[in-house]
């Protein structure tokens, strides 16, 4: 079992460049992928993506990437055309406006677009870079991830007991849920139609009755969910989802048992038990 919310770090400088990475996750229904990168590392978040998306199945996932270069690789273009045209314009304004004065190189260099630079990135080399960083930063989140999801399991497991100890209780009650019915009926039958009330007639109604009151499928299927809860709890780390919809399943039996049986231990059991169902998805909210 994994929690949702985790973080992890890694920095890397050398001669050519300093990177940082952080990575960090929060509750989330569905996987959100949220990427704060450089521009001019925009054409890797394709890759950072599909990298993460391959790991992480929910969560709010924000990966943020800090890169300055230390060593610029530059290639100083020089825009003969644009010379040529600056050099023939300034040629006429001086011819037309009776200047006699020779042209400079300075006249020149004050000109836009003469002189263009081109930084020469290898985003593959980045990329490189990139992946170690990535690779290190996700081991301490997944660990940071898998310790708290640890708690979370025990957390969890303490109110699966609280159930599995009601649900019991329930069981053990469940004649006394039939005895009741019995008896009810059996005095609404005599107030009705007082001591000559065919036995037979009786008995038939009581079991009608004990079918419509009768609650060991739903302990039954409890025990059956309770038991696939705990196998998928242990064995399987992004269980979230699985579990959230075993919750759902045990929270309709608990209710159809709550509304079946007239015994108020078999009530104050089923209160019980509602609580400890709320608790566990509560926290299923910060499983992955």
């Amino acid at each position: 079992m994994k929690s949702m919310t985790g973080f992890g770090f890694c920095e890397v400088q050398d001669e050519k460049s300093h990177i940082s990475l952080d990575l960090k996750s929060y509750n989330n229904r569905y996987l959100d992928i949220i990427t704060n990168i450089p521009s001019i590392l925009n054409p890797l978040e394709p890759k950072l993506r599909e990298w993460l998306s391959e790991r992480i199945n929910r969560g709010r996932v924000e990966i943020h990437i800090r890169y300055r270069e230390l060593e610029e690789n530059m290639k100083v273009i020089l825009d003969k055309n644009v010379v040529r045209e600056y050099t023939d314009v300034l040629g006429q304004i001086m011819e037309t406006a009776g200047i006699e004065e020779e042209l400079k190189l300075s006249h020149l260099l004050s000109m836009d677009g003469i002189i263009k630079t081109d930084k020469k990135r290898d985003l593959t080399y980045i990329w490189d870079r990139i992946l170690p960083m990535l690779e290190k930063a996700y081991s301490d989140y997944d660990e940071n991830r898998k310790k708290e999801g640890k708690n979370t399991e025990m957390d969890i497991s303490s109110q699966v007991e609280v159930l599995t100890n009601n649900l019991s209780f329930v069981e053990t009650n469940a004649p006394e849920v039939e005895a009741q019915v019995k008896q009810t009926l059996s005095e609404k039958f005599r107030d009705i139609a007082g001591d000559e009330i065919e036995e037979s007639r009786l008995l038939t109604e009581t079991a009608m009755y004990l079918v419509k009151y009768d609650i060991n499928e739903e302990i039954i299927r409890m025990r059956s969910h309770l038991e696939r809860f705990l196998e998928i709890s242990t064995s399987e780390e992004s269980a979230g989802k699985k579990l959230d919809f075993l919750c759902q399943e045990l929270n309709r039996e608990i209710n159809t048992i709550g509304s079946k049986s007239p015994v108020v231990e078999v009530h104050q059991s089923v209160v019980q038990m509602k609580d400890a169902l709320e608790k566990i998805r509560e926290q299923l909210r910060n499983v992955e």
